[in-house]
């Protein structure tokens, strides 16, 4: 029980309305890495010691915190 070549593509096509033309490497390169992540936190199983050494792009900072001494602007509301 597969999946036929046309129920693929009406997957892709649906895709692409979806996300958009340059969004899906973007996509397919996150989904790579969130499924290495994935292996990794459950053992490591399919890693290599080349992956370990790629640099990671696209992740955010690790640190959220505020600076004592500094102060966030907003935005004024008239009024």
């Amino acid at each position: 029980m597969g999946l036929k070549m046309s129920e693929i593509l009406l997957i892709m096509g649906v895709l692409l309305l979806l996300f958009g033309a340059s969004r899906l490497p973007q996509l397919g390169s996150s989904l790579g890495s969130a499924i290495r992540n994935f292996k990794r936190g459950f053992g490591g199983e399919g890693e290599s010691a080349a992956d370990e050494k790629k640099p990671q792009t696209g992740t955010l900072a690790s640190s959220t915190t505020v600076e004592p001494g500094t102060s966030a602007k907003s935005p004024s509301h008239p009024g």
